[in-house]
């Protein structure tokens, strides 16, 4: 599950005629204002946020409309190239943050010269109608048994399976077949053709990158520069894509192991090095979950495993992991159960964000493939072979097997030429190997910078990159390096 997570904000708007101060909004007659209903910040005159009125059906305009929620700052107006759409990834997170937070996350050429505009996906986030099928994900991610011993608990995996489906599917009837990558890239051209801009500049991390791969395919002539930044095997298919990315996920485990045993700074360690320490572990949190809070499951394997899963997204995430396993050890599972809170985005009053029902919902309306239950148990076999400590499990996730079929796959992604597209991939890339990301740069006939890091995605990891991706989006004609770059 490729997420890259973002911390939501709570700046606060008021009407563009508020007079008090300047800002760069101020500084030019903007034709989109009508079409976005543009609300300049209080706090921030460089921040604004909006909303796009967009199809429901493309093909059918008698189906209504949806409501995207979007949020720009804007450039410096003697320095502004033109508008920068970005994207964080999922499926399923909103993608406002990135505008919002922009200050934290691009560096100040690129602040200077594009209007960063950052909008929730259909279906996600403030967007509306947005993606909800469940409030309670415990029952879906802690009460699974990876490994039963008994035809009930074997059902019971299926069950659940099916009643999440059955949510979704009931309470998003409306929207269901409509919020899949291929309309995502229409509505980015929607937005580029609201804001009146010829061509336009895109930034895509994660899913943001296949998202951005498939708008460049389907709107080639509108792409000004294009950086995809950790991007998975665009020619691969459910079940490779899939393997491909538990083999990275038991990569990262097996260095995050390694970094324990040879670095003293790592608290869990054990008697006999922390590889033994940690199947030691697992097999007993099979066996006899540890407790945690009050009122919230024990920690199990399921929960275990999504706890680990989250530190691998980035090696600055690994000396809690280690706190959190030597704590298990002794009986306490508080830690481990942090971190799951975290992967699944359980805030402090307990209920959940809905990007994972948004991100199960999207990745199957863009995929035909409806494997049965007994293809979904098979399968298991081979996903213990690649990753035998992170997929242990004897069942499979019955991930799309209940859900309607699609009615519009995702495309294929195929080779632009009208301008050489920037990929970015990461050596120690857990969610997207870096072999995905060498993968979708020949596919798209692009370039391809190559991060030296333990994180998902690479931008900010170095200067390095930094500046390669700075140089492109600002002058894609002079910046666009001729061969494979290493940072």
């Amino acid at each position: 599950m490729a997420l890259v997570l973002a911390v939501a904000s709570s700046t606060s708007f008021v009407g563009c005629s508020d007079s008090s101060g300047s800002s760069a909004a101020d500084a030019r007659n903007d034709a989109s204002a009508e079409e976005f209903g543009w609300v300049t910040s209080k706090s921030d005159r460089r921040l604004q946020t909006g909303s796009l009125e967009v199809p429901v059906d493309y093909d059918d305009p008698s189906q209504g409309t949806m409501t995207l929620h979007v949020v720009r700052h804007l450039a410096d107006p003697e320095q502004r190239i033109g508008t920068l759409l970005v994207n964080p990834g999922g499926p399923g997170f909103g993608g406002t943050s990135l505008a919002v937070q922009a200050a934290d996350i691009y560096t100040s050429d690129l602040l200077a010269r594009f209007d960063i505009l950052g909008w929730d996906p259909r279906g996600t986030g403030e967007s509306d109608p947005h993606i909800d099928c469940v409030d309670d994900y415990d029952r879906y991610y802690a009460s699974i048994d990876l490994t039963p011993d008994t035809p009930d608990e074997r059902q019971f995996a299926v069950d659940t399976a099916k009643e999440f489906t059955e949510a979704c599917v009931t309470k998003n009837v409306r929207i269901l077949a409509h919020v899949g990558t291929n309309d995502s890239a229409r509505d980015m051209d929607a937005i580029r053709q609201a804001l009146g801009e010829q061509t336009i500049s895109y930034f895509g991390f994660s899913y943001g990158s296949e998202l951005g791969a498939v708008w460049a395919t389907m709107f080639p002539d509108t792409v000004r520069a294009a950086v995809l930044d950790g991007a998975a095997d665009p020619n691969a298919d459910d079940m490779e894509s899939a393997l491909q990315q538990a083999a990275g996920f038991e990569q990262s485990l097996t260095t995050f192991l390694d970094w324990c045993d040879t670095d003293t700074s790592c608290t869990f360690h054990g008697g006999d090095g922390a590889t033994a320490a940690f199947d030691a572990l697992m097999q007993r949190l099979d066996e006899s979950p540890v407790p945690s809070d009050e009122g919230r499951p024990d920690v199990n394997l399921a929960v275990a495993v999504t706890a680990v899963v989250m530190a691998m997204y980035s090696d600055s995430l690994w000396p809690q992991l280690a706190t959190a396993l030597n704590d298990a050890e002794q009986g306490e599972g508080r830690g481990l159960l942090r971190l799951y809170d975290d992967y699944l985005e359980r805030g402090p009053d307990g209920t959940y964000a809905d990007t994972l029902e948004a991100f199960q919902v999207i990745r199957c309306m863009d995929s035909p493939e409806r494997p049965t239950v007994d293809e979904e148990d098979a399968s298991s076999a081979d996903f213990r072979e690649v990753s035998p400590r992170l997929a242990p499990g004897t069942v499979g996730t019955y991930f799309c097997t209940f859900f309607p079929p699609t009615r519009d796959p995702r495309i294929a992604i195929t080779e632009v030429s009208t301008v050489p597209i920037l990929v970015v991939g990461t050596t120690g890339d857990a969610a997207t190997p870096l072999e995905g990301s060498r993968s979708m740069a020949t596919t798209l006939g692009g370039r391809l910078v190559v991060v030296t890091a333990d994180q998902h995605t690479g931008y900010g990891a170095n200067d390095c990159v930094d500046a390669a991706v700075d140089q492109y989006l600002i002058d894609p004609a002079t910046n666009t390096p001729d061969d494979e770059l290493t940072c």
